[in-house]
């Protein structure tokens, strides 16, 4: 695993049920943190890969397909609002 960091921002709430675990489970929050991601991501693998599979569905390779998919909008609504231009 990498050992960079990253800051991440979270509510106070969430942190604070992040210091109590941590200190219950006697480990630095950032250990705490980093062991929930890996189980949630694993938990929820099957939804984020099919998440990634209809993004890439609705991409057609155009510049205009990309900009919409990462709006969150669809191409149609990109084209009602003047759409994108491809490069040349």
């Amino acid at each position: 695993m990498s050992t960079a960091t990253a800051p991440i921002k979270v509510s106070a709430e969430s942190d604070t049920r992040i210091s109590h675990a941590a200190h219950f489970l006697g480990m630095p929050k950032k250990d705490l943190v980093e062991r929930a991601v890996v189980e949630y991501i694993e938990n929820h693998r099957d939804e984020i890969d099919a998440a990634v599979a209809r993004a890439l569905r609705e991409l057609d390779g155009t510049r205009a397909d990309r900009v919409a998919l990462l709006a969150g909008i669809s191409r149609e609504e990109l084209d009602a609002v003047g759409g994108l231009a491809e490069r040349d």
